[in-house]
């Protein structure tokens, strides 16, 4: 092992290991790290040697914070057509071989596991959250849109809760992860330690592997503390959420506030502060994706990011957030009523 580089990786008594390891950077994707876990991929499905993967990322704060957005805005001058189109489709290849990977998959959801970190755990068959799991699809606060495959799962969230976490980019903690079905096991991280080295002791042999990773896990399962957050306003989210236009949707949100309900003026000054752009396409992308399959998705989610590659507000959300972070974006168009359906309908061409 060369722990210098971005992606460790390891073979032993039939484990495949493979630790995201860039930690300043919270552990954030790039092409190469990408591209090394789908050559991984691609090998150990194969490997007799192979008969389970755990994916985890090093250093306290984080599994994954993401894509590398910063390099896609650096390259803009120069012109980034071709680098993201490599980046999307090599991360999107990744996460669709991750939901059908022929053998079990282990993520360790610890601390920030944002956008691409999503992306690498969703479609894992064993997501084990911590007390510090802080999970999010986030792109809304970049002038972006929730991608990963996230016009498939989201859509099969409870009620509207993934149009919910979509357009306001929550962060969600490990109950809520729990609930909304996008992990599957809660674990105190101190003790992830003892189970790395259960796991490592023990040989994997495929025959019975489900069973006994199960019940490995199942051994080091904790209880759960405190109830779901996200479930207490589920009625809140399906009422609010369930209208076909943005416009809607926050004039719902107006009425309940006007009446004296605290969640729904936050939930309305939320959306008002994301991109009026973001927010009508991301809307209409999940509204297309419900009923769409994971390889529809994903296709259509690479053309609307590389025809956001094209928008103002990627740009300046990215400069808001990951350069100059003063958080004070300068949408354009900046209002709701300014973003006209032609426009929107753009992002959904084929590159």
């Amino acid at each position: 092992m060369d722990t210098r580089e971005s992606v460790v990786t390891e073979v032993q008594n039939g484990i495949g290991w493979i630790k995201l390891n860039r930690p300043r950077a919270l552990n954030s994707l790039n092409v190469d790290m990408v591209d090394t876990m789908n050559e991984l991929l691609k090998q150990w499905k194969s490997d007799d040697r192979v008969s389970l993967i755990c994916i985890y990322g090093e250093g306290e704060k984080g599994f994954c914070a993401g894509g590398d957005m910063r390099t896609l805005y650096d390259l803009k001058e120069k012109g980034n057509e071709a680098y993201a189109n490599q980046f999307f489709s090599l991360e999107y290849g990744l996460d669709n071989a991750i939901h059908h990977y022929p053998k079990p998959v282990v993520v360790l959801m610890d601390g920030v596991v944002m956008g691409g970190g999503v992306g690498l755990s969703i479609g894992a068959s064993h997501r084990i959250v911590t007390e510090s799991s802080k999970w999010a699809m986030p792109e809304m606060n970049i002038g972006f849109f929730p991608d990963v495959g996230a016009s498939y799962f989201l859509n099969r969230m409870p009620g509207l809760v993934g149009t919910y976490v979509a357009l306001t980019a929550s962060v969600i903690h490990a109950t809520d992860v729990l609930y909304v079905g996008a992990a599957d096991y809660y674990m105190e991280s101190k003790d992830w330690p003892r189970l790395k080295e259960s796991m490592m002791e023990k040989h994997w042999t495929p025959n019975a592997i489900e069973t006994e990773l199960d019940q490995l896990l199942e051994s080091f399962r904790s209880p759960v503390s405190l109830p779901s957050s996200i479930s207490s306003i589920q009625d809140k989210i399906d009422h609010h959420f369930r209208f076909e236009t943005i416009e809607e949707i926050i004039s719902s949100l107006q009425v309940s506030a006007n009446q004296g309900d605290e969640w729904a003026g936050i939930t309305m000054r939320t959306l008002l502060s994301k991109s009026p752009t973001s927010l009508k396409v991301t809307l209409r992308q999940i509204q297309k994706g419900k009923g769409l399959s994971l390889q529809a998705c994903f296709d259509m989610e690479q053309n609307l990011a590389l025809n956001f590659m094209k928008c103002h507000d990627f740009y300046e959300g990215v400069r808001s957030v990951l350069v100059d972070k003063d958080r004070s974006p300068k949408w354009s168009p900046t209002t709701l009523d300014e973003v006209t359906e032609q426009q929107v309908e753009s992002f959904f061409k084929t590159v």
